[in-house]
C-alpha cells in the first residue's frame, strides 16, 4: 500500500492546549472562537481540571466539550492528580486525529468521496494505522497551552507546571520538531499574558508559575482569540500593528 502512492510528507500541527476549570464569563463566546481556530488551521484541545470536591459537580463539563469540539480537539476532565497523564495523553490523542483526518482526505481523493480508513480490508486498514503512527513521530508540532489563572485555579497551577514539564519531555522523544510557549489569563494589562515564548523545551518553565497574580474573572473566548496571534503569520500581525484586527471578517 505504501507503494501505491500512501507515503505523506510530514505536515506541520498547530494546537492551542486550554487547561481550565471553570465556565468563561467574559466577552466572546469562546466555542465560536474555537471553530475560527480550526478555520485557521489550529486544533483546540481543552482539559478541565477539577478538585476532588467538584467530582459530583463538574461545572463547566458542557462549555469544556463544546469548545474542543467546534475546535475539531480533545476534551478531558481530569481531577489535579491525573493531570500529568492527561495532558501527554490529550495532546498525542489530537494529533493522531488530526493526522487520521488529513488521511481519510487522500484517501477520498483515491478511493472516491465517503471513503474512510475504517472501510478498508483489515490489512489495509493497518498500513493506514502505520502511516498515521509515522506521521505523528515525524510532523513538527506546535503546542500553545494557555493557562487560566482565575482565581480558583491557584492553589493547581504547581501541578499545571509539572505537567508541562512532563509533556516537554515525551514530545521531545518525538522525531519532528516541537515548539512551545506559555500564555496565562486573565492579565490586568491585556487579555493573555506571554509566560514563555516559542521554545524547543520547556526547562524555563520552572519558577514561572509562582509569578501569576490569580484574578477573579474567566475571560476564554477573548484569551483564545488573542492566542491566534503567536500562530499568525508576519502579513496579518502587520495588519493588526496597522490597526486592522484579521479576524473582524469573521464577525468579532
Amino acid at each position: 500500500m505504501k507503494q501505491e502512492g500512501y507515503a505523506m510528507k510530514p505536515g506541520r500541527l498547530k494546537q492551542i492546549l486550554l487547561l481550565t476549570d471553570g465556565c468563561s464569563n467574559y466577552g466572546e463566546d469562546p466555542v465560536v472562537v474555537a471553530a475560527l481556530a480550526r478555520n485557521q488551521g489550529v486544533t483546540v484541545n481543552v482539559i478541565g481540571v477539577l478538585d476532588d470536591e467538584q467530582r459530583n459537580h463538574p461545572q463547566g463539563l458542557e462549555e469544556v466539550e463544546s469548545i474542543a469540539e467546534a475546535g475539531g480537539g480533545v476534551s478531558q476532565i481530569v481531577y489535579q492528580k491525573n493531570l500529568s497523564q492527561t495532558v501527554q495523553t490529550v495532546t498525542r490523542q489530537a494529533m493522531t486525529q488530526t493526522i487520521q483526518g488529513v488521511v481519510n482526505n487522500e484517501l477520498q481523493q483515491i478511493l472516491g468521496q465517503g471513503k474512510t480508513m475504517e472501510e478498508l480490508p483489515p490489512e489495509q486498514r493497518g498500513e493506514v494505522v502505520e502511516v498515521v503512527d509515522d506521521l505523528g513521530e515525524m510532523c513538527d508540532l506546535e503546542v500553545l497551552v494557555l493557562v487560566d489563572s482565575s482565581a480558583s485555579m491557584h492553589h493547581k497551577l504547581p501541578t499545571v507546571k509539572e505537567a508541562l514539564y512532563d509533556l516537554s519531555l515525551s514530545l521531545n522523544a518525538r522525531t519532528g520538531s516541537n515548539q512551545f510557549s506559555i500564555f496565562s489569563f486573565p492579565d490586568p494589562k491585556s487579555t493573555i499574558k506571554k509566560m514563555i515564548d516559542w521554545t524547543p523545551e520547556l526547562d524555563a518553565i520552572h519558577g514561572i508559575f509562582s509569578k501569576l497574580s490569580s484574578g477573579g474573572y474567566t475571560p476564554t473566548g477573548p484569551a483564545l482569540k488573542e492566542a491566534l496571534y503567536s500562530f499568525a503569520s508576519k502579513p496579518v500581525e502587520k495588519n493588526r500593528h496597522d490597526g486592522e484586527d484579521p479576524y473582524e471578517e469573521a464577525g468579532f
